[in-house]
This record gives structure tokens, sequence and C-alpha cells, in this order.
């Protein structure tokens, strides 16, 4: 078997290395992980979300949540919270300072993934975006019909 034939393999490659290119961004100059951006991220974007959303979300699992949410509390980037609605879940809210860092990082991994996307040939970022698409509708199809 060729593994650099194997699409599974090839497609972890691929989303592992432009993750890794990003996360330079966020880790070197920040000091975040990346699962203390992906969890910023989502913060960021809805405000507030509870544990079980966050795992959801960013396919973290309960664990790697607990722990890069300790760490953004730690840092005061957001607070958690016992939930009021079931007390096995935590609510978690960007801080002002957290938004703040997060308003500041942002356009920069925006700049640093268009730079890695712009030295593509536009045909073959166009069927990226195609593929790309395409496979989360397949999967999300799969999904549903074995629910």
């Amino acid at each position: 078997m060729d593994l650099d034939s194997f699409f599974p393999y090839r497609l972890a490659i691929a989303a592992e290395g432009f993750s890794r290119n990003i996360s330079s961004v966020y880790g070197q100059t920040y000091g975040l992980s990346r699962e203390e951006w992906r969890l910023l991220y989502l913060l960021a974007e809805a405000g507030k979300l509870d544990s079980q959303e966050l795992s959801r979300r960013t396919t973290l699992d309960k664990v790697q949540v607990s722990r890069a949410s300790q760490r953004l509390e730690d840092k005061k980037l957001i607070t958690r919270a016992i939930s009021k609605k079931d007390r096995r879940l935590r609510d978690f809210r960007i801080t002002k300072a957290g938004a703040a860092l997060f308003d500041e990082v942002k356009p920069k991994i925006d700049r640093q993934a268009e730079k890695i996307l712009a030295a593509m040939a536009e045909e073959d970022r166009a069927a990226l975006s195609q593929g790309i698409e395409g496979l989360i509708r397949a999967i999300k199809t799969l999904d549903e019909s074995t629910e």
C-alpha cells in the first residue's frame, strides 16, 4: 500500500501542515496552543458556549476542552462557571481581554492563511474550496443516514 496515495493520510498531512503554519502566528507570538486558539475563536464568535457545545464545535474531546479552558482562564481570556441548566456542564465566556487579543491576532492569522493559499494556482484554490464543501456535504449526508 502506498501511503502517499491514501486519501485520509494525504488530507491529514495537508490539514496538519496548514494548521502548523497558522499556529506559528498565535503560538510563537502570543503563547496560545492550537486548542486554546480554537476555543478563543469560537467564544469570540458566540460570546458564550457550554462545555458540551465547545467539544462538539471544536472536534476536541472533553479533556482537551477542560485543559485549554483552564489555561485560557488562567490567562484571564475567558471565564468558566458551572452551568445553571446542567451542573455537569461549564459555561464559558470570552472576557474583554480575550476579545481584544482575538481582535489583534485574527487579522494576522487571516494574512498568514491568505499567504499560503495565494501560493496555489487560482484554479487549484477554487477546486480545493469546492472539494472541501463537497466532502463536508458527503460526510453530513452519511452521518444523517446512520442516525
